[in-house]
């Protein structure tokens, strides 16, 4: 019997890709600040930076997801940050440890943004493991499809699709955010 490709090693891993209908630089943007996920993921209850200054390597967010009646708290610290083509983090929370990459580049409709987790389960979570891989795909694409929606009809222009927030000076972007793990479990 061969291995799953997809569960190796005690890890699920779960890839993907989406064209969205915004440039590379708007859709980056809007991702990278986490603030902005409980837009486009109905499970996300909550996301916030905790760590000062703009987002970058390092950064730390705290965010909540709810599932299946509960909510499940995560840290999420900014592990790579390459504006506007990488954001990769991991994630802590009891269920699991995960490792995010999303990677953003030109398409001739918008932006193609390409998407590597690696989720290792904790506890009876690691039987789960590939359950976790097939409902961790359909997850994924269910929020980045859902993203996608969101920033394709907001309205184009110089805005940025919901809250963007700014330096005082009303320069660039100041916001938090680096893909944090979107509510399995």
């Amino acid at each position: 019997m061969e291995a799953d490709p997809e569960w190796e090693n005690g890890m699920a891993r779960i890839e993907g890709e989406i064209v969205i209908g915004r440039p590379v630089d708007v859709v980056f943007d809007y991702v990278a600040d986490q603030s902005n996920e409980p837009q486009y993921n109905p499970h996300m209850v909550r996301a916030g930076k905790v760590t000062p200054g703009p987002v970058g390597k390092g950064t730390q967010f705290r965010s909540a997801v709810a599932s299946v009646g509960r909510t499940a708290e995560m840290l999420i610290e900014c592990t790579g940050y390459d504006r506007p083509r990488l954001l990769e983090s991991t994630t802590t929370m009891a269920q699991a440890d995960i490792s995010y990459t999303l990677r953003f580049e030109p398409a001739a409709a918008g932006t193609r943004m390409r998407w590597s987790g690696q989720v290792r389960p904790k506890g009876a979570y690691r039987l789960l493991g590939p359950v976790i891989t097939w409902l961790g795909t359909r997850q994924e694409q269910r929020i980045w499809a859902s993203l996608k929606q969101h920033l394709e009809t907001a309205p184009a222009g110089p805005e940025k699709p919901g809250p963007a927030p700014t330096s005082p000076g009303g320069g660039e972007r100041t916001g938090s955010g680096c893909p944090g793990r979107r509510g399995r479990q």
